[in-house]
């Protein structure tokens, strides 16, 4: 497989960096994790970490050679995730429950297949567009797909992060929306970002900015904006984009690698 990746994350104005991203491949697959953890005491960040590890774990026992199903991946490995976060908040005895959202892809045969739990984003930008996106289990995201708010107003508004669906918790919220397959062209760019990089741009913005840099230089530029125009009210800011095709960078392995971002 040929691509080029990178992730990011930073701490912005907050006391924790709760998010964590990580991807990991073989020489048929890739997958792509993106989790950002919410409780504050309640351990968020344990959340969004046990999610990553449980993505990596799963990967490795079932990709020595290829996913054999990879949206029955998606969907086992977010459901090990949530019910491993609701053990352990039992376990720690931590009087109530961390939570996490999670946007998860798998490339395989050169198709894309997704799955997403709250407001963390996935995108696929291609020639100058957004080929398709996942959108928001959030109150705002039901305010605005029913027309009581305009785009612009979603942006700012200060309910924006009161989510609908997440990780922990409650079986009742928790369900994983899937998406896919999309087949890859080359050039095509894939961004998992936490609400932290999203949500100062608007998508035209962030296609524009893929347009013909290399991912690494626009993820860590986009990171550094998105501080700047949050000004002292940044949430933590994590993102990993990839761009696929023939022209970028071959990935051979004999067996899994799996590349955790490290977050202190």
């Amino acid at each position: 497989m040929n691509f080029s990746i990178h992730q990011a994350s930073h701490i912005g104005n907050r006391k924790f960096n709760q998010d964590r991203v990580s991807y990991a491949y073989s020489n048929d697959a890739l997958l792509m994790v993106l989790a950002d953890g919410m409780g504050g005491h309640l351990k968020g960040e344990l959340a969004a970490g046990a999610i990553v590890d449980t993505f990596a774990e799963c990967f490795e026992q079932q990709a020595q050679l290829r996913i054999p199903d990879p949206m029955k991946f998606l969907v086992d490995t977010m459901r090990g995730a949530h019910e491993r976060i609701v053990d352990f908040s039992h376990q720690m005895g931590l009087g109530g429950f961390p939570g996490s959202t999670c946007v998860a892809a798998i490339v395989q045969d050169n198709k894309l297949y997704w799955g997403h739990a709250g407001d963390s984003r996935l995108y696929v930008l291609r020639d100058g567009k957004v080929l398709t996106r996942t959108y928001d289990h959030s109150v705002v995201s039901q305010w605005l797909e029913s027309g009581v708010i305009n785009a612009a107003e979603a942006r700012v508004h200060p309910h924006r992060n009161q989510i609908t669906n997440c990780l922990g918790g409650s079986d009742e919220i928790y369900y994983m929306e899937p998406g896919g397959p999309v087949s890859l062209q080359t050039g095509d760019v894939l961004l998992l970002g936490s609400d932290g990089l999203w949500s100062p741009f608007t998508d035209t913005e962030l296609v524009d900015a893929f347009a013909s840099r290399p991912v690494t230089e626009v993820l860590d530029q986009l990171i550094s904006l998105a501080l700047e125009r949050e000004s002292g009210h940044s949430d933590n800011v994590t993102g990993l984009a990839m761009r696929w095709g023939d022209s970028e960078t071959p990935h051979e392995t004999s067996k899994p690698i799996s590349n955790i971002l490290k977050i202190s």
